[in-house]
């Protein structure tokens, strides 16, 4: 009988992986690009971080996949999933025995579902077991993994943090080979509208808002927030956006301290749930003014709107997509308003969606953005000068 590491490393007696058999059956599917991050130089010690459900699990099997094409010995790959240990103590043993074997590519998924799983690993790098290893490790919690990957300080090596989200619409494009048919652009823009970037919302698997909402809900409880204290604050904020809020507008609303506020959403947007947004006049930012706060993905928009059984305006959904899109390009994005109101600044560019919204003048350097010219500027937005 196979015990528990034969059975999560079936490449070692040449049979098919579960995960990727899934992976094949899907109608789409595509190799995601973030594994190509991953260093795979000794010693290397990678931390994979990202939202619930984007499928950094997979990508782990696939990068495995690709590792044995390439003529790696399959026998020097070890695949570890943490939650299939009950204790540390266990899990310090394994990682001793796994040092022992002189793997080559060491992953261990899912390691914050154990408390305190960095202890054994950090001494066992500190004594030089894995020096001549690649280790990547993955947790479903991703503020716990991204505070707990500052407890390795001098001792990454060669790693790196890879942070996976779910496709931008440019990629969609790209996976669903549209081509540049302008209504085939627009019969995509409408599949990313409903379906976000997750692999599992857009093979249209039963439910994938209610799953989604579930693995939300055990996020919450495991970082030690209120589900009632949750819903009621996306419930307020649904009914806000997209204008710029204050906390204490969500407090009076519910009952409790804008420090009570601040504090749920600075975490849901280390969970990549969504992200706050700042004032900015030119080189001044303004932490205390109302926030604009945007979801990091269509779907988590529509899943939330399910929990909350709050309505969203099309204008936050289109909002929500150009700011997601503008952050991943420059890496921030901000807001002005003072007599009016530009809902992006992004490096150079200003920017105002007026999908679903009332029009007014705006200076000549503004970019107007009506809902059908939102596929086209994302497409083209890689092409913006950083």
């Amino acid at each position: 009988m196979k015990d528990a590491l034969e059975i999560l490393n079936p490449w070692w007696f040449g049979e098919k992986d579960n995960d990727l058999g899934k992976w094949e059956k899907q109608k789409v599917k595509w190799v995601p690009k973030w594994i190509e991050h991953i260093s795979l130089k000794p010693f290397s010690l990678n931390f994979i971080v990202g939202p619930r459900q984007v499928g950094k699990t997979t990508g782990i099997k696939l990068l495995i996949k690709s590792l044995i094409e390439k003529g790696i010995e399959k026998e020097k790959i070890i695949y570890l999933n943490a939650e299939l240990i009950p204790e540390i103590g266990k899990f310090e043993k394994t990682l001793i025995s796994i040092s022992r074997k002189n793997f080559d590519f060491i992953f261990i998924d899912e390691v914050t579902s154990l408390e305190n799983w960095w202890m054994p690993l950090k001494g066992l790098i500190d004594a030089g077991c894995f020096k001549k290893s690649s280790l990547t490790v993955s947790g479903s919690i991703s503020l716990k993994l991204r505070k707990q990957a500052e407890l390795f300080p001098g001792r990454t090596g060669s790693g790196k943090v890879v942070e996976v989200m779910p496709l931008s619409f440019r990629e969609l494009v790209e996976v669903l080979k549209v081509g540049e048919k302008t209504s085939k652009i627009r019969e995509a823009f409408e599949i990313y509208k409903k379906y976000g970037g997750f692999p599992a919302s857009l093979n249209y698997f039963e439910n994938f808002y209610g799953e989604w909402v579930k693995a939300f809900e055990s996020d919450i409880l495991k970082i030690g927030l209120s589900l009632k204290t949750s819903y009621q604050i996306l419930s307020s904020l649904l009914t806000k956006l997209p204008s710029p809020v204050s906390y204490q507008s969500i407090a009076s609303d519910i009952g409790v301290s804008y420090k009570t506020v601040s504090e749920y959403l600075e975490k849901f947007e280390n969970l990549f749930v969504m992200k706050l947004v700042y004032w900015k006049e030119g080189k001044r930012i303004d932490f205390k003014k109302e926030k604009k706060i945007f979801f990091r993905d269509p779907l988590i928009l529509h899943a939330i709107s399910f929990w909350t059984k709050e309505k969203f305006l099309d204008a936050t959904l289109y909002e929500n997509i150009v700011q997601e899109h503008l952050f991943r390009r420059f890496g921030e994005v901000y807001y002005y308003r003072d007599g009016f109101e530009i809902d992006c600044l992004a490096d150079e560019l200003k920017i105002e969606v007026k999908a679903g919204k009332p029009h007014r003048k705006y200076p000549r350097n503004v970019i107007i953005l009506e809902e059908e010219d939102i596929p086209e500027f994302l497409l083209k937005l890689e092409n913006f000068p950083k």
